[in-house]
């Protein structure tokens, strides 16, 4: 079967692995120090592991003979004997016990090593991975709303799953046995020259082959893994919009449409994912037989070497073969134990290629994610609590006394000054585009007085919502003004800006959490009793006491124990106790049923009074006594005015409230 083409690849980003080191060494720069002084000497301990066997067997084979001399008094395990280190430097008066304990402490010391830099590296990956989490999903809140407009839920989520995934392999494994590998493959190259120069030519000639199988088949294996990643993403983004869409699914009889879907992207994953591990498992076994097959050549070369006059004394410790045993115990069985070593490490070295390329593309992808620019936000009008004087003059106060007042510092001249927060919001003239091509909102201009209830309506897509985005400044314009109290709410800190407005909308998000935490999410701070008091302006206080644990009934799965109507009058209750000066209902009342809506109407009667509100509605019954209503299509504010005036024009208004022309 043909591999299978994959037209896009996704290339990390030079300097990742730099980056990622750096931040490594920033935060974890002792564990770090003792992981790598660990390493090092583990990697020594199983180098020197190979001069002792070489010690050990050139002191048998000049032991044993003597041993079998009936005339010789010799004790193997205490008698001293002369031997060779590093093929060739004398070593003389040594014995086979105290070979045998300094091999045997060599080891326990390897053990000790071992475990102390595999623990603190598993410590400081998962730490590190903790604190990189953590940084990506504060630094996701901060950016604006347009990135989430922009970007697949499921591949957002993809990148703390599967890409932080790859960085733990990276972190804990692959850098680390690179750089093991490294160390042992110089350590292992210097102990083989000091052997014999001809044969470690031809362990270099066969690593030259393994180098370029890694390169061919590697680099093959390197890019359909980083494919592998980008269709894990896809398949994510598709279960999860297919989990939240289920009923709409189910609705319409989609499963077969939406089975199709997710058979293309799951098809597309198949074929990456079965591409990458052909070319990765192939990588290892024609590695393994290259190094197998230098063993086999060693082997026969060495023998050549030793009956070629001259050739078996190359070798940089000036060693002198005198006989067969000298050649075989002092040279072949420890070369042939550092080539298998050596070997085995480089093609360690070829598999780690693979996975460095996927930790590295997903670190990048995560990079990428703490590289998009946050929210910008150039305000330094703040809101304060205020409180009032018997003359009527206030002051600002750190209490909360639910009156408001931006504070205004002047860059001018250092002075500050202070505005009552009343509600009063202008928006002039503006002009507003998403994309910086298709307009949205053309020459729209609203005056809401403190106090006023304001309608916008209109079809699906003439601009409504765009508004209430625009005035909780989700999106800023390029043209014309926006004036909360008189100040241009670029001037506005956007939290302190946001704390002003209180937000209904259509789709109700519920948290994991109590009844009482998720009113409470409106604001923190809240007593019991303020929770109560909210929901009984929601009309939400009768239904949460019929819950079987009342307010204190777990909410999970987006409140999905509850009806929309039940879900819609605790978001209600979360907006009033938030207790803000301006309020914004985007089709607030569209999900719930008509008994439900007479009784949020009269809660949400009660929460819009004295607060100047903006109301988005399909069911044009619930603003006939808004002080303004807009009529908007295509971006543009077509007709303006009461219930009662509006109908008398019997316009695109009366159309719409008399049902001669359809809302949507």
């Amino acid at each position: 079967m043909p591999a299978p083409r994959i037209r896009q690849y996704a290339k990390p980003k030079k300097g990742t692995v730099k980056r990622l080191v750096k931040s490594l060494w920033a935060n974890f720069k002792p564990e770090i120090i003792i992981s790598l002084i660990t390493l090092i000497l583990s990697i020594f301990v199983n180098l020197s592991g190979s001069v002792f066997a070489s010690m050990i067997t050139d002191l048998l084979t000049k032991a044993i003979p003597m041993k079998l001399d009936p005339l010789a008094d010799v004790n193997i395990l205490t008698g001293s004997f002369d031997i060779s280190l590093l093929g060739g430097i004398p070593l003389k008066g040594v014995n086979l016990i105290t070979l045998v304990i300094a091999l045997g402490v060599i080891y326990l010391v390897g053990v000790l090593c071992s475990w102390t830099w595999t623990r603190t590296m598993a410590i400081v990956t998962q730490k590190y991975l903790n604190l990189f989490r953590n940084k990506m999903f504060s630094h996701m809140q901060k950016l604006p709303i347009k990135y989430f407009d922009t970007h697949q839920n499921g591949a957002i989520m993809s990148l703390y799953t599967n890409d932080i995934d790859t960085i733990r392999q990276l972190i804990s494994q692959s850098l680390p046995n690179i750089f093991a590998t490294g160390i042992t493959v110089v350590g292992c190259l210097f102990v083989m020259l000091s052997f014999s120069i001809w044969m470690t030519l031809i362990v270099i000639a066969g690593t030259v082959a393994m180098f370029f199988n890694t390169k061919i088949v590697g680099g093959r294996a390197s890019r359909f893994f980083v494919a592998q990643q980008m269709s894990i993403g896809k398949v994510e983004g598709n279960i999860e919009e297919s989990i939240t869409g289920l009923k709409v699914i189910k609705v319409f009889t989609h499963e077969e449409d939406s089975l199709k879907d997710f058979e293309k992207v799951n098809e597309e994953l198949y074929k990456n994912s079965t591409a990458a591990n052909i070319a990765g498992n192939i990588m290892m076994p024609i590695n393994g037989n290259i190094g197998n097959f230098i063993y086999v050549i060693i082997a026969i070369i060495g023998c050549i070497l030793y009956l070629t006059p001259g050739a078996q004394n190359l070798s940089l410790s000036g060693m002198k073969v005198v006989d067969t045993t000298t050649f075989y115990s002092s040279l072949l069985v420890p070369f042939l134990m550092l080539s298998r070593m050596f070997t085995q490490n480089i093609s360690n070295f070829s598999q780690q290629v693979t996975f460095v390329v996927m930790g590295t593309a997903g670190a990048s992808r995560c990079f990428d994610l703490l590289d998009e620019v946050v929210e910008a936000d150039d305000g330094y009008v703040t809101l304060v609590n205020i409180k009032y004087h018997e003359d009527g003059t206030f002051e600002e106060t750190s209490e909360r006394t639910r009156d408001y007042a931006w504070k205004h510092p002047h860059k001018a001249d250092g002075t500050v000054t202070y505005t009552e927060l009343k509600g009063d919001i202008v928006i002039d003239d503006i002009d507003f585009s998403y994309d910086g091509k298709k307009t949205v909102l053309k020459n729209v201009s609203v005056y809401a007085h403190p106090g006023q209830q304001i309608a916008l309506v209109g079809a699906t897509g003439a601009g409504k919502t765009t508004i209430t985005n625009l005035i909780n400044r989700f999106y800023d314009i390029a043209d014309g003004k926006i004036r909360y109290d008189g100040i241009n709410i670029n001037k506005i800190k956007k939290d302190d800006l946001r704390h002003s407005l209180g937000v209904i909308l259509q789709d109700v998000n519920l948290f994991t959490g109590t009844v009482m935490d998720n009113i409470r999410y409106g604001r923190l701070d809240a007593t019991d009793e303020e929770v109560y008091e909210a929901a009984k302006i929601a009309n939400a206080y009768d239904f949460i006491m019929r819950l079987p644990q009342g307010f204190n009934t777990m909410l999970s799965g987006d409140g999905s124990n509850l009806s929309q109507g039940q879900r819609q009058l605790i978001s209600i209750a979360r907006a009033a106790i938030a207790d803000a000066p301006v309020m914004i209902l985007d089709e607030a009342t569209s999900s719930i049923d008509t008994r439900t809506e007479r009784l949020v109407q009269k809660g949400m009667d009660q929460l819009m009074k004295g607060r100047t509100t903006f109301v988005i509605a399909h069911r044009l019954s619930t603003i006939q006594n808004a002080d303004y209503i807009l009529v908007l299509d295509k971006g543009e504010i077509i007709e303006r005015g009461n219930h009662e005036s509006l109908i008398a024009e019997k316009g695109a208004y009366y159309q719409l409230y008399t049902g001669a022309v359809e809302l949507e």
